[in-house]
């Protein structure tokens, strides 16, 4: 492992870096390297300080817009908001907060990736041992961070679990942060080389099964909310804002418009999602009753009985999400020197396995787009169903990616003999 991680050519085009580039500037003229833990340190520093000044500006910001409160419960306000987005709890005397708005998860997420790879970049890491304590390092520093925050954000209202926040940082800062180290140092591609061809070819088909899915939801959604724009205005003139609070409902509403695209992803694989203890919104049926005045959520049905078109689209877009993954799985293998020795079940082998990584993908994102939003009935809200939704979207992608992939494929001797008969 410590060979294949150790290309001193990756990266200035050598013979190990698999393209021909120049060669690359002498190692006298090369830019000086920081010890590796240093340069952990200090891009965790930076993430962290890039995201809670972010939260905190727009906590600053709201607060300008209201008239009670003082700037430092505006910047715990931030802090907590912060700590929410890794999963970490919040509880307030009204009730419990750990809904995490996945917009500003994301946006922290990429934060930390482009942390690992200026940590990797300045420390010159490219051996296994120190991509290991470099991704380490990183990850602990930051979460060390999150628990600090969470100790001096707590008070006698508010309160936050200190390893919680440790645990949900970290997990995020070593996820993204090492994937910016493998992809920074070149370790990624050592590691895709070094992967099985059928699994190689099965993760980006697996993704664009993931994306075609989220961009159906998103599309529905988005034209969901169109049709009741007036339900929009109606609640603008409700809140009543004013143009600074309305940019804080904007980022507010921003930051969680992942999360509705993944509630819109649950209401097509069928189990659908609730709003509330006792709601539910699926394609069968929709009992909410009365909703908080949040923008977003005029784009949810009005209780009773959905359109049969929905009920169509629960069956129709796993299975279009399984056709988009048989095209890449077959793309990739027959552009495979090796394809020849492929016959069709491999090929709807690869298809299946595609549907199963993209399923499991869709589960870890819907679990982890619910929670409680507040005291009493907004106490459950998200896709209590995350595991069957996700099964039922395995299921239709791996019939369409498995079929579609074995069609191609068995379509090549074919055309091979035909054109040998030209």
């Amino acid at each position: 492992m410590t060979d294949m991680l150790s290309r001193p050519g990756a990266r200035d085009g050598g013979p190990h870096g698999g393209k021909n580039h120049a060669p690359g500037p002498a190692p006298s003229d090369a830019a000086p390297t920081k010890p590796v833990i240093l340069s952990a340190v200090i891009s965790a520093g930076a993430c962290l300080l890039t995201g809670l000044l972010t939260c905190a500006a727009v906590a600053v910001i709201g607060w300008l817009a209201a008239t009670f409160g003082g700037a430092s419960g505006a910047i715990r306000a931030g802090a907590s908001a912060w700590l929410v987005a890794h999963k970490a709890g919040v509880t307030l005397d009204s009730g419990a907060i750990t809904i995490a708005p996945l917009g500003l998860t994301l946006f922290l997420g990429w934060c930390l990736y482009r942390g690992g790879r200026f940590a990797a970049r300045t420390s010159g890491a490219d051996r296994t041992k120190d991509l290991i304590v470099l991704s380490g390092t990183f990850a602990l520093v930051y979460g060390l961070g999150a628990l600090i925050i969470a100790l001096l954000t707590a008070d006698g209202v508010l309160r936050v679990s200190p390893l919680s926040a440790f645990f949900g940082a970290a997990s995020l800062a070593f996820v993204a942060g090492a994937l910016g180290v493998l992809v920074e140092s070149g370790a990624a591609e050592d590691i895709a080389d070094a992967t099985p061809s059928g699994l190689r070819d099965a993760v980006p088909a697996a993704g664009a099964a993931v994306l075609t899915v989220i961009a159906v939801a998103s599309l529905l959604y988005g034209v969901l909310l169109a049709v009741r724009f007036s339900r929009v205005t109606a609640m603008l003139e409700l809140l009543d804002a004013g143009v600074v609070g309305s940019v804080v409902l904007f980022a507010i509403c921003l930051m969680l418009i992942p999360n509705m695209v993944l509630y819109a992803v649950s209401f097509l694989a069928g189990p659908g999602f609730q709003l509330g203890v006792g709601t539910s919104v699926a394609p069968t049926g929709v009992d909410v009753g009365s909703l908080p005045a949040l923008p977003l959520l005029a784009a949810v049905p009005a209780d009773g009985a959905t359109p049969t078109y929905l009920l169509v689209l629960t069956a129709a877009v796993p299975l279009a999400a399984g056709v988009v993954a048989g095209l890449v799985i077959a793309r990739r293998g027959l552009a495979d020197p090796d394809s020849d020795a492929l016959g069709w079940d491999a090929f709807a082998l690869r298809g299946a396995m595609a549907a199963l990584l993209a399923g499991v993908v869709l589960y870890v994102l819907m679990a982890l787009s619910g929670g409680s939003a507040g005291p009493g009935r907004m106490s459950a809200v998200g896709v209590p169903a995350a595991l069957p939704a996700a099964g039922v979207l395995a299921a239709g992608m791996a019939i369409g990616a498995s079929i579609t992939a074995a069609l191609i494929a068995s379509r090549r001797p074919a055309d091979d003999e035909a054109g040998a008969g030209r």
